[in-house]
């Protein structure tokens, strides 16, 4: 697992997919502090080291990356995690419901993923 504050490649996600699944990176994002944690196994793994680093619960998001898919693609990010499911903050799904939460995720995606 790797914690990113600052820039990650595609070819460098493309190997971690290789690695773990094949075509898909799994990631956390926090949506506050601007960082993602990547390359585990489970969103859950991922959600414990960014709340250890100074994370807080509402601010981590689980998607995936995948990195083989053109970068402009829509579905180079899918938002699907179990730990999204949120009903205090109105977030019943999955998914992420909430279109600012998209676009703040997709928006840190494109800082940390040029």
């Amino acid at each position: 697992m790797k914690i990113i504050h600052d820039k990650i490649s595609t070819a460098e996600l493309k190997e971690m997919a290789q690695t773990m699944f094949g075509n898909l990176v799994k990631a956390v994002v926090d949506i506050k502090l601007e960082k993602m944690a990547v390359d585990a196994e489970l969103h859950s793994d991922e959600e414990a080291a960014l709340l250890e680093n100074g994370s807080r619960q509402e601010d981590l998001w689980g998607i995936n990356i995948y990195p083989e898919i053109d970068r402009n693609a829509p579905d180079f990010i899918e938002f699907d995690s179990i730990i999204n499911l949120r009903p205090r903050q109105n977030n019943r799904c999955r998914g992420v419901e909430d279109p600012e939460t998209r676009k703040k995720i997709t928006a840190l995606i494109d800082k940390l993923i040029p």
